[in-house]
């Protein structure tokens, strides 16, 4: 698999994977399985959570029923589903927190390789840098002339310690030799205000519901951190193009996992009911509203990806100095 490819071939036709996977998992599921998501309700993460278990249900016979165990950015989720039982009732949704917090929190009560057995990739989720439409910066590299011009003084925002936007930017300062300033809210919501507003200097915001701001000249599109440009903004260049290549690997990841041992039948059934319901224009369709895009996989791609994820984001955390505490 190529690690970062936007979109991963669904190879083996959907039906056959079905088919083959029916006839090793014929007793399961035996009940309702809950798909862990460890961040509130209507999200990006939640929204898409739901609307792959919806197909799920139909093709395993059962109900998938999304359950939002929130706080300390994913890790009460993470930590609850790596003591279930490995029996495929219990699965979770992972995001980058999966890595992050196995690197940033040392109290973290699992090993994000070892405690999970991988069922499938779901999506990437690219973000957009964003500024205020009254600032001065009308690309990244303004940006970054700005903060090595007055050190500390360029701001960005995220929704929190840790998360997509507070690591993107602080990777934009890293491969720039930047310094700049990590202002932390409370959700994407009140930082994305702020950024509106000209009191924070720019920050990255996943796709989902920037489209009617930037139409509305509320904020001003910098780049987008797709490999390609996206469809929707045609006009908003690359971080590549921007400058600054390599960005694009540093992408979230969705995906469903499932406790270690849960044994490979039901992994492999559970892999064909997600890739089934990737393969379904309508799935797709609605994925791509949301400002994902589709990447469905087979458990050990996902597996590789997965590894190659703590790397990267470990080496990106230590290089940056990031640490537990807000920085």
């Amino acid at each position: 698999m190529n690690r970062r490819s936007a979109t991963l071939l669904l190879a083996i036709p959907a039906v056959e994977i079905l088919a083959a996977a029916e006839a090793r998992g014929q007793t399961y599921p035996a009940r309702p399985i809950r798909l862990v998501v460890g961040f509130s309700a209507g999200g990006p993460t939640d929204v898409i959570a739901r609307v792959v278990a919806q197909d799920m249900s139909a093709t395993l016979g059962q109900p998938v029923v999304v359950e939002n165990r929130t706080g300390a950015n994913a890790l009460i989720a993470t930590e609850a589903v790596a003591r279930e039982a490995p029996d495929g009732h219990t699965l979770m949704v992972s995001t980058l927190s999966h890595s992050v917090n196995a690197v940033l929190v040392p109290q973290a009560r699992y090993d994000p390789l070892r405690d999970f057995a991988p069922v499938g990739l779901v999506a990437m989720l690219p973000l957009i840098a964003v500024t205020g439409p009254n600032t001065p910066f009308a690309s990244p590299r303004a940006l970054v002339a700005a903060a090595k011009a007055r050190p500390g003084e360029i701001t960005y925002g995220s929704a929190g310690n840790g998360g997509s936007a507070h690591l993107a930017a602080a990777l934009l300062a890293n491969l720039s030799g930047a310094e700049m300033t990590h202002v932390p809210f409370r959700g994407n919501g009140p930082a994305l205000s702020e950024v509106m507003a000209g009191r924070v200097s720019f920050m990255f915001y996943p796709m989902i519901g920037i489209a009617d701001h930037l139409s509305k000249g509320q904020l001003r599109a910098l780049a987008v951190s797709t490999p390609e440009r996206n469809p929707d903004f045609p006009e908003v260049p690359t971080m590549a193009e921007a400058g600054f290549p390599g960005f694009e690997q540093y992408t979230q990841g969705l995906g469903v996992l499932a406790p270690a041992r849960t044994p490979e039948p039901i992994i492999g059934r559970l892999n064909a009911a997600l890739r089934a319901s990737l393969a379904k224009p309508e799935t797709n369709q609605r994925l791509r509203s949301l400002g994902a895009v589709v990447a469905g996989s087979t458990p050990r791609e996902f597996a590789a990806f997965l590894t190659e994820d703590l790397e990267r984001w470990r080496r990106l955390i230590s290089a940056a100095g990031i640490t537990a505490e807000a920085n």
